[in-house]
């Protein structure tokens, strides 16, 4: 019981972070259609750039500033400079694409997320940039399980940041717009939504989601590097997939059950196979799950099932 209660709260803390990240995915996908692959990508950028700014603020003297100081001051510079990277994205690559095919969109997303890897690449080099220990680390007791107050604080962030975008979506001019856009683009158009200002402020919500993400991975990890946003993106689009993309709610709940998923997979798989398989084959689960869940429920676990129009 005590492995299950501390697989639990790990899977719920990646899992909060797969949901940030699967957010954009879904943003993006239920207004224009678009599977925007180098979404992970920009995850990553934020991941590094955070990781930049930490190291260069503490240094060598980590009693020179305080740690979640430098969080917060790397957290408000990557958010700016990943949503100007999703707003160059979507206004220089996707937005000439719109009535092109969508098969072109996807393969101008896979360019683009190639493009900014190449380009980490030559900015921070192949080699992984460590985070710096500097947050003590606190742990409160659950039961035999521990939970640290890194973990308290990444769910508790990620709830917030949730419940502000249900309410932005819900509750605002914005979030009208965007939910109009989404139900019928040209139709919103003629009722006086400005489509390309909708759009780009997805794509500029969706980046800062993906900043947040990428501080929250690289704080938890210790670890950064230019080829990290693929498979934290693969994973998150799964998570999208299982909710029902375009569905803000399921990317929330797909993510979390991700992150249950994987963990409980991690935690699990070596007694299961008599050790044959290790925890390092956690990665495996989440493209089982992408799999079972487009052979059997393709519109996820919160989509609506959609008749072909005649």
């Amino acid at each position: 019981m005590d492995i299950l209660i501390q697989q639990l709260i790990n899977g719920i803390t990646v899992g909060s972070v797969y949901a940030l990240v699967a957010l954009g995915y879904t943003m993006v996908y239920g207004i224009i259609g678009l599977i925007n692959f180098a979404h992970g990508d920009v995850v990553m950028v934020g991941a590094m750039v955070a990781t930049t700014l930490v190291v260069t603020l503490i240094g060598a003297d980590p009693g020179s500033m305080s740690a979640w100081l430098a969080i917060v001051i790397a957290l408000l510079v990557s958010i700016p400079v990943c949503m100007a990277l999703g707003w160059l994205a979507e206004r220089y690559a996707y937005r000439p694409l719109r009535r092109a095919p969508r098969l072109a969109a996807l393969i101008t997303a896979i360019g683009v997320s190639i493009i900014i890897q190449n380009i980490a690449m030559m900015v921070w080099g192949r080699n992984y940039l460590s985070f710096p220990h500097v947050i003590e680390p606190v742990v409160f007791p659950i039961g035999g399980a521990r939970i640290s107050l890194l973990q308290i604080s990444i769910i508790v962030i990620a709830t917030a940041i949730m419940a502000c975008l249900l309410l932005v979506v819900h509750r605002t001019r914005l979030g009208t717009a965007m939910r109009a856009t989404a139900q019928n683009r040209e139709v919103a158009g003629l009722m006086g939504v400005n489509i390309n200002t909708v759009i780009s402020a997805a794509f500029l919500i969706g980046s800062a989601l993906a900043a947040v993400a990428g501080v929250m991975v690289t704080t938890y990890y210790g670890v950064a590097q230019y080829t990290m946003g693929f498979m934290l993106g693969l994973k998150a689009f799964t998570a999208a997939v299982l909710g029902g993309i375009g569905n803000l709610g399921g990317a929330m709940l797909g993510g979390l059950l991700l992150g249950i998923i994987e963990s409980l997979g991690a935690g699990y798989i070596g007694n299961l196979t008599n050790g044959v398989f290790g925890s390092n084959y956690q990665d495996v689960f989440s493209f089982i799950v992408l799999i079972l869940v487009l052979v059997f429920r393709p519109s996820g676990l919160l989509g609506e099932r959609v008749g072909d129009r005649a």
